[in-house]
């Protein structure tokens, strides 16, 4: 399973130029100019994950595979996008399909970058994003509680979840995101969710996009929207994507040297990633063998045979036993037959809940 993220904000606030520093591409143009993405540009990155290359030096694999994100720079917001103004509906339609939202905040003054609102003021434009977010999905649940009210006359369950429909449509109208519903302890979302794909029930990681000289410390503006971040319990970045950008062609080694020169301990891919894996609770199991060292990507709390599945259903469905080592152990010894020796290596079964850097072999039937 890949992390899909969408890239947003409003027209000129350093998303493309975010999407390119994230995929070392210069696939996404960056204007200055409102709309100038129009299609959403789309790059696969492979996830940085030192401990591959751990175990490639073990196991001398014929090639080393990385986990995938998937990024998607989306056409600039706009104030009444929910009513398809600017580009509105084509990006209402792009988000729906990400698994989260990284929200790009313009952070920093420039009197050569138009802004589309006048001036820098970071919790205005992250309240035009959230409100056109929230229209959108009450117009979304308006239409859905309407189908659902006339099948509930006839169908008992239908009524049920009809009820929890309402509470819910209730809750936005009244200027609430999904995320923030609390409801009844008894009732399930689930299935309402399962259909409608409402988009203040992503989960939001904000980026605050600086200038050159506040890569390494907040100003008033990232303070500000710090603070607004910690109020919605989601996570924040301060990055300065014109100076990724640039430093998109050079090493690894001398990008994270350069990035330590401004006090930013870690690249803009990195922090990204690891928020995204946080918000939406995922993890790695790996696998090592002279064939290929890989990096699996599942939800944390997943059982042995469904994380077996990510590799092929057949390895769920037929799934005897689990093979296990944790990570350390394995490179601490060496590899898998030492860590056998050792005693390191444990046989799981079916409720075995698989941990973030678990080196596993399954075994399973044809």
């Amino acid at each position: 399973m890949a992390l899909c993220i969408g890239i947003v904000g409003l027209p000129n606030v350093g998303k493309s130029t975010l999407f390119n520093a994230l995929t070392r591409t210069q696939n996404a143009q960056a204007a200055n100019y409102p709309f100038c993405t129009i299609e959403p540009n789309t790059a696969t990155v492979p996830v940085p994950d030192e401990r591959l290359e751990a175990l490639a030096k073990i196991a001398k694999p014929q090639k080393v595979v990385h986990a995938t994100v998937d990024f998607v720079d989306i056409a600039g917001l706009v104030k009444g996008a929910s009513r398809g103004e600017g580009l509105g509906n084509k990006f209402l339609a792009n988000i729906r399909e990400a698994s989260a939202i990284l929200h790009v905040v313009r952070c920093f003054e420039d009197e050569n970058v138009v802004h589309v609102e006048g001036g820098v003021d970071p919790l205005r434009d992250v309240g035009i994003i959230e409100t056109e977010l929230l229209l959108a999905d009450m117009e979304s649940m308006a239409r859905y509680c309407e189908r659902l009210g006339k099948q509930a006359r006839t169908d008992k369950d239908v009524r049920a979840r009809h009820e929890v429909a309402v509470r819910l449509k209730e809750h936005l109208d009244a200027g609430g995101a999904v995320s923030q519903y609390a409801g009844d302890p008894a009732e399930s979302l689930a299935p309402i969710l399962q259909e409608v794909q409402l988009l203040t029930d992503k989960k939001v990681i904000y980026v605050a996009n600086v200038a050159e000289d506040s890569a390494g410390e907040d100003n008033a503006s990232v303070r500000a929207l710090r603070d607004y971040a910690a109020k919605m319990a989601s996570p924040i970045v301060r990055i300065c994507g014109k100076m990724e950008e640039e430093l998109a062609a050079v090493s690894d080694a001398e990008r994270l040297d350069f990035l330590k020169s401004y006090n930013v301990e870690s690249s803009a891919l990195d922090q990204v990633i690891r928020h995204g894996y946080d918000a939406l609770g995922l993890a790695s199991f790996l696998t090592a063998g002279p064939q290929e060292v890989r990096a699996w990507t599942i939800r944390k709390g997943w059982k042995a045979p469904k994380a077996a599945g990510v590799i092929h259903t057949d390895f769920e469905k037929g799934f005897i036993r689990a093979q296990v080592i944790p990570f350390p152990d394995y490179v601490a010894h060496g590899g898998e037959a030492p860590c056998k020796a050792a005693g390191l290596a444990r046989m799981e079964g079916k409720d075995y809940v698989v941990s973030d850097g678990d080196v596993i072999l399954f075994l399973f039937n044809d």
